[in-house]
């Protein structure tokens, strides 16, 4: 798979949409254990870690936090440099927020 070629984390997290035999073998083959829950409609449910699959819930919630800032949601900057500048300092509002 291209979108895989370059990473190599050793347990990517993913949601059930993901959960599809070629994709678990592709990951398999780059030596990670995919962290992705199986389908309830799968006939043979595969095995996944459940506190890792819980991990993946705060990193979802930042990133709606930040798509509260208009210019990380819209992505108007054109420099990748700019656009990370932008997600740093709304990740710091946030955070200031919650202190």
């Amino acid at each position: 798979m291209p979108l895989l070629d370059g990473l190599a984390p050793a347990y990517p997290v993913a949601d059930r949409g993901y959960d599809s035999d070629p994709l678990v073998a592709a990951l398999a083959a780059h030596g990670t254990c995919a962290v992705i829950p199986p389908r309830r409609k799968r006939r043979h449910p595969r095995a996944y870690d459940p506190v890792r699959y819980a991990q993946r819930h705060p990193v979802e919630r930042l990133f709606s936090r930040l798509k509260q800032f208009r210019c990380v949601a819209t992505r108007y900057d054109k420099l990748d440099a700019h656009f990370l500048a932008f997600i740093h300092l709304g990740a710091t509002v946030l955070w200031l927020r919650h202190c």
